[in-house]
């Protein structure tokens, strides 16, 4: 098992766990874009969104939201990203399927959303 993520799940490596559901489990982001970046994984290895049975990417998604809420949600000054890369072509680095939950702040000098031409939107 050298998963890291897969390593977590099962208690072998540290991580600072911020809570879990029956399949899914968060922990705070070891290099954090904004204090209370956290990842949501399912427990079960799955390498990206496309592997993964609908059912967990449910479950993860409403993790997701209720760990957004907690860090103050989207409003006022405050909002979150909630980002995923899956696959080598869009910079996936671990393949254990996971989601960003990354609490924002007004003027916190973070892009990490896409802008112009160079998005080929």
């Amino acid at each position: 098992m050298s998963c890291p993520f897969c390593l977590i799940a099962a208690g072998l490596l540290e991580a600072e766990i911020v809570s879990e559901t029956e399949h899914t489990l968060a922990f705070r982001d070891l290099h954090p874009v904004n204090p209370g970046h956290t990842l949501v994984i399912p427990k079960t290895h799955y390498k990206d969104v496309s592997d993964t049975p609908d059912e967990i990417l449910a479950e993860l998604m409403v993790h997701a939201g209720k760990i957004a809420a907690s860090l103050g949600g989207a409003g006022g000054e405050r909002g979150f990203n909630i980002l995923n890369a899956s696959g080598g072509a869009a910079q996936q680095s671990v393949f254990h399927l996971h989601f960003h939950v990354v609490p924002r702040f007004e003027g916190d000098g973070k892009n990490l959303w896409f802008r112009g031409e160079d998005a080929g939107l």
